[in-house]
């Protein structure tokens, strides 16, 4: 008499996730070819550009929550302008009411990078060698906080 014997294979079976930066945005798109991959996205902020002669390649980088400009008016009749922005090199406060007003200017984690006294109607900050990103200007008298501004520094 036979004995039937079953034999059982087993697969194991294993699934691998990759995770890459992503973007939301409503302009840009994605190629890929067999050796390379591409994705772009249109107002992104340029950190460099590169050039062989033959090929230029900017390259920017991807935010998924970004906040470009704003402007929070916490006492509203304090007029004040800030400008260009973005910018790379220096960032011009223009305020008429200038006296007893600090600026402090901070990075996107909170770290103070720059403060001072507005000394005119048009004070001028050198932030070329600030790293490229957001940072936010507190405009601030001794009794009130004026303005915050959203700013980014490019290059």
């Amino acid at each position: 008499m036979f004995r039937k014997i079953a034999l059982f294979a087993f697969t194991i079976l294993f699934t691998i996730n990759l995770f890459s930066q992503g973007v939301i945005s409503s302009q840009g798109d994605s190629y890929t070819g067999p050796s390379a991959s591409i994705d772009f996205t249109i107002g992104e902020v340029v950190t460099s550009t590169v050039s062989n002669g033959e090929k230029t390649l900017t390259q920017g980088f991807h935010q998924t929550n970004w906040s470009f400009v704003s402007i929070e008016n916490h006492v509203p009749n304090y007029e004040a302008i800030i400008f260009p922005n973005p910018t790379d090199n220096f960032l011009n406060i223009k305020a008429i009411s200038f006296k007893n007003v600090n600026y402090s200017l901070f990075d996107e984690m909170g770290k103070l990078v720059l403060n001072g006294t507005l000394c005119s109607e048009k004070t001028s900050l050198d932030v070329s060698k600030l790293h490229t990103g957001l940072y936010s200007l507190v405009l601030n008298n001794p009794e009130n906080k004026l303005k915050t501004f959203n700013i980014i520094k490019t290059r």
